[in-house]
């Protein structure tokens, strides 16, 4: 199994790095920031990544003797060697990833529910700890309010009765202008037609005024 060891993460050449998912920080040793790349390991780690599909959280992976003895490791811990993971179990259900690791040729398995992270390392086979609690699902599904029916949205309305006023004013006041130049028989209508252009201002008004406030309330009963 080919091993690289670095002094630092930072010292790792990018020609070097071949897993995209991953970076050298995540590898490193959490207590000093060294590397050990053994490139069989994170060939499995990059293969997981891609059967899962969705993202892997590397609570520790590579430890150097003084960190592994820091944090209460075991003496022999592959953490030394590069070849083990801790990955948290926050965006994954555990029995689906235990699979999924199998499938790619990991074969140690530590399970710790109380702290949310599966161990998992090449070998040998084994495996240790308690189970985690059954789901019923592997994730909760976001529920968000139904949405408002286009035929009783109440932004729409409003918009809906800003614009009939709008055009009913306009039309008015066309009216209005085509009517004072016709023949004085008419010119008496001016008058309640100026009345009824200001009636469709309002109703233009509140119609804009009901459309704010209701998308606003919406906006407060996630109706967006």
């Amino acid at each position: 199994m080919p091993t690289t060891t670095y002094a630092h993460f930072r010292d790792v050449p990018e020609s070097a790095w071949r897993w995209p998912s991953f970076s050298p920080a995540e590898i490193a040793c959490r207590g000093t920031g060294a590397i050990k790349i053994n490139t069989e390991a994170m060939d499995k780690l990059q293969s997981l990544r891609n059967r899962l599909g969705k993202p892997l959280i590397v609570r520790s992976a590579y430890r150097s003797p003084s960190h592994n003895r820091a944090v209460g490791g075991a003496p022999a811990s592959k953490h030394m060697q590069g070849t083990a993971f801790d990955i948290a179990m926050s965006n994954h259900d555990p029995i689906a990833f235990a699979e999924a690791a199998r499938a790619v040729g990991f074969l140690g398995f530590g399970t710790y529910p109380r702290s949310g992270f599966i161990h998992i390392d090449l070998g040998p086979a084994r495996s240790w700890g308690e189970q985690f609690p059954v789901r019923e699902v592997p994730f909760v599904t976001e529920i968000r309010p139904a949405r408002e029916a286009i035929a009783q949205s109440r932004t729409l309305r409003g918009t809906g009765a800003a614009g009939v006023a709008t055009v009913g004013a306009a039309g008015v006041e066309l009216a209005q202008e085509v009517l004072a130049e016709a023949q004085g028989a008419v010119l008496p209508l001016v008058p309640y037609l100026d009345t009824l252009r200001w009636l469709f201002i309002t109703l233009a008004l509140g119609g804009i005024a009901v459309a704010v406030w209701a998308r606003i309330d919406d906006w407060k009963k996630d109706l967006r």
